[in-house]
């Protein structure tokens, strides 16, 4: 007897795979440090379909989710708090930086990152 297959809604993937291949600077610049293992050796995954919204950055072991905010998230407060209580109700920590820390504190947005993933917030 073949394996039973569940019909996923492929919007969220299709939707996640656009936005894979239009990144910005600061998504570009991150995730070449999160590929790979680079970073700590944790294992990213980029533009994540979590329920109905879709993660910039991934960690599963760590549990922990990376969102890179540009000039539009300072208008859509109440939509990224939502966002982030879903999130957290899954289990997962969510790390936020604007767009211009990547690009101009990196090492310190790294550093960030590392310790939140090894449980030192």
């Amino acid at each position: 007897m073949g394996k039973v297959r569940t019909v996923r809604d492929p919007t969220p993937v299709l939707r996640a795979r656009a936005l894979r291949a239009e990144d910005t600077k600061a998504e570009a610049r991150l995730w070449a440090a999160l590929r790979d293992r680079r970073l700590g050796g944790w294992r990213w995954k980029r533009q994540v379909p979590q329920g109905p919204y879709i993660v910039d950055f991934y960690c599963a072991s760590a549990a922990l989710v990376i969102e890179l905010d540009g000039g539009q998230h300072a208008d859509q407060f109440d939509y990224d708090e939502r966002r982030t209580a879903f999130l957290n109700a899954k289990g997962l920590r969510v790390l936020r930086f604007w767009n211009h820390q990547v690009l101009t504190s990196f090492d310190g947005v790294c550093l960030s990152i590392l310790n939140a993933c090894e449980g030192e917030d």
